[in-house]
């Protein structure tokens, strides 16, 4: 009987440590931008694109990785109002956003290239409903003066 009541004590202790750690696995795990984005106009609602954003020596930079270009728009368009080594280079696979770190909640002390108009705005970024959307904020000089996107998950 004392034999039976240590087996189920230890069969017990066994299933809540691995639910501990399974749990703690879990929580561990940061959610981060790093992934596919697909790109969601803040004036349309249409989705305009997919992006891809990645880590490199500790920041995060973005890439368009797909374009949806709506009936009669040119399928392979260039930044013609961009400037410097940016001017005419084809929107698809072009790095539109870069610099940011994370700072708490938020990433940080990154740019944002608006392929349309050609003009460069400081950003941030943040993850929201569990890391499925990322809501990216492009402004001048404050936050307050600016416009937001919301991303969606791809992978």
């Amino acid at each position: 009987m004392l034999v039976g009541i240590n087996l189920k004590m230890f069969n017990w202790f066994v299933f809540l440590a691995w639910l501990f750690l399974a749990t703690a696995s879990v929580h561990a795990a940061e959610v981060s931008p790093i992934g596919l984005w697909k790109t969601i106009d803040d004036r349309s609602g249409e989705a305009k694109g997919l992006i891809r954003i990645r880590e490199i020596n500790g920041k995060f930079e973005g890439k368009i990785d797909k374009i949806f270009p709506k009936l009669g728009d040119d399928p392979a368009p260039k930044c013609e109002k961009c400037q410097g080594s940016l001017r005419n280079q084809p929107v698809l696979g072009l790095t539109f956003l870069w610099g940011f770190t994370k700072q708490g909640d938020e990433y940080q002390g990154g740019e944002i290239l608006d392929p349309e108009s050609g003009k460069i705005y400081q950003a941030k970024m943040k993850l929201i409903d569990g890391g499925k959307k990322l809501e990216v904020r492009g402004f001048i000089a404050f936050s307050l003066f600016g416009r937001s996107q919301t991303w969606i998950r791809e992978e």
